[in-house]
Protein backbone atom coordinates (compact mmCIF):
# COMPACT_ATOMS: atom_id res chain seq x y z
CA UNK A 1 0.00 0.00 0.00
CA UNK A 2 1.40 3.39 -0.87
CA UNK A 3 1.86 6.23 1.59
CA UNK A 4 -1.08 8.33 0.33
CA UNK A 5 -3.51 5.43 0.68
CA UNK A 6 -2.21 4.72 4.18
CA UNK A 7 -2.81 8.36 5.19
CA UNK A 8 -6.34 8.25 3.75
CA UNK A 9 -7.12 5.06 5.67
CA UNK A 10 -5.66 6.52 8.85
CA UNK A 11 -7.71 9.71 8.39
CA UNK A 12 -10.80 7.57 7.79
CA UNK A 13 -10.21 5.69 11.04
CA UNK A 14 -9.80 8.95 12.95
CA UNK A 15 -13.00 10.33 11.44
CA UNK A 16 -14.94 7.16 12.27
CA UNK A 17 -13.75 7.34 15.90
CA UNK A 18 -14.76 11.01 16.03
CA UNK A 19 -18.17 10.17 14.57
CA UNK A 20 -18.72 7.46 17.19
CA UNK A 21 -17.80 9.89 19.97
CA UNK A 22 -20.15 12.57 18.63
CA UNK A 23 -22.93 10.01 18.20
CA UNK A 24 -22.53 9.04 21.87
CA UNK A 25 -22.65 12.72 22.93
CA UNK A 26 -25.84 13.26 20.92
CA UNK A 27 -27.41 10.18 22.54
CA UNK A 28 -26.59 11.55 26.01
CA UNK A 29 -28.05 14.96 25.17
CA UNK A 30 -31.15 13.30 23.74
CA UNK A 31 -31.60 11.22 26.89
CA UNK A 32 -31.36 14.37 29.05
CA UNK A 33 -33.98 16.21 26.97
CA UNK A 34 -36.39 13.30 26.55
CA UNK A 35 -38.40 13.95 29.74
CA UNK A 36 -38.78 17.75 29.35
CA UNK A 37 -39.74 17.38 25.69
CA UNK A 38 -42.30 14.69 26.53
CA UNK A 39 -43.81 17.04 29.14
CA UNK A 40 -43.91 19.90 26.63
CA UNK A 41 -45.59 17.60 24.11
CA UNK A 42 -48.28 16.66 26.64
CA UNK A 43 -48.84 20.34 27.49
CA UNK A 44 -49.19 21.17 23.81
CA UNK A 45 -51.71 18.35 23.39
CA UNK A 46 -53.69 19.75 26.34
CA UNK A 47 -53.69 23.22 24.78
CA UNK A 48 -54.96 21.78 21.48
CA UNK A 49 -57.66 19.88 23.37
CA UNK A 50 -58.82 23.01 25.19
CA UNK A 51 -58.71 25.18 22.06
CA UNK A 52 -60.95 22.68 20.30
CA UNK A 53 -63.51 22.88 23.16
CA UNK A 54 -64.12 26.55 24.04
CA UNK A 55 -67.48 25.80 25.70
CA UNK A 56 -65.76 23.45 28.13
CA UNK A 57 -63.23 26.13 29.05
CA UNK A 58 -65.95 28.76 29.44
CA UNK A 59 -68.13 26.55 31.62
CA UNK A 60 -65.25 25.51 33.90
CA UNK A 61 -64.16 29.14 34.21
CA UNK A 62 -67.72 30.26 34.98
CA UNK A 63 -68.06 27.50 37.56
CA UNK A 64 -64.85 28.56 39.28
CA UNK A 65 -65.85 32.23 39.26
CA UNK A 66 -69.32 31.46 40.66
CA UNK A 67 -67.82 29.22 43.29
CA UNK A 68 -65.28 31.83 44.36
CA UNK A 69 -67.25 35.09 44.05
CA UNK A 70 -70.82 33.91 44.09
CA UNK A 71 -73.54 34.98 41.69
CA UNK A 72 -73.22 38.65 42.67
CA UNK A 73 -69.52 38.62 41.79
CA UNK A 74 -70.30 36.94 38.48
CA UNK A 75 -72.96 39.55 37.69
CA UNK A 76 -70.59 42.38 38.66
CA UNK A 77 -67.83 40.95 36.45
CA UNK A 78 -70.24 40.53 33.56
CA UNK A 79 -71.43 44.12 33.96
CA UNK A 80 -67.84 45.39 33.92
CA UNK A 81 -67.07 43.36 30.80
CA UNK A 82 -70.17 44.74 29.08
CA UNK A 83 -69.28 48.33 29.97
CA UNK A 84 -65.71 47.83 28.77
CA UNK A 85 -66.91 46.28 25.54
CA UNK A 86 -69.37 49.08 24.85
CA UNK A 87 -66.68 51.68 25.62
CA UNK A 88 -64.27 50.15 23.11
CA UNK A 89 -66.98 49.80 20.46
CA UNK A 90 -67.87 53.49 20.86
CA UNK A 91 -64.20 54.44 20.78
CA UNK A 92 -63.55 52.43 17.62
CA UNK A 93 -66.57 54.07 15.94
CA UNK A 94 -65.00 57.51 16.58
CA UNK A 95 -61.64 56.54 15.09
CA UNK A 96 -61.09 57.15 11.37
CA UNK A 97 -61.23 54.18 9.01
CA UNK A 98 -57.97 52.62 7.78
CA UNK A 99 -59.10 52.49 4.15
Amino acid sequence: MNRQMFEVMQRRGDLLARIASQREQVAQIGARWETPLAFADKCLAAVHFLRARPMLVASVTAFLVVRRRGLIGLARGGWQLWKGYSYFVALSAKLPSRN
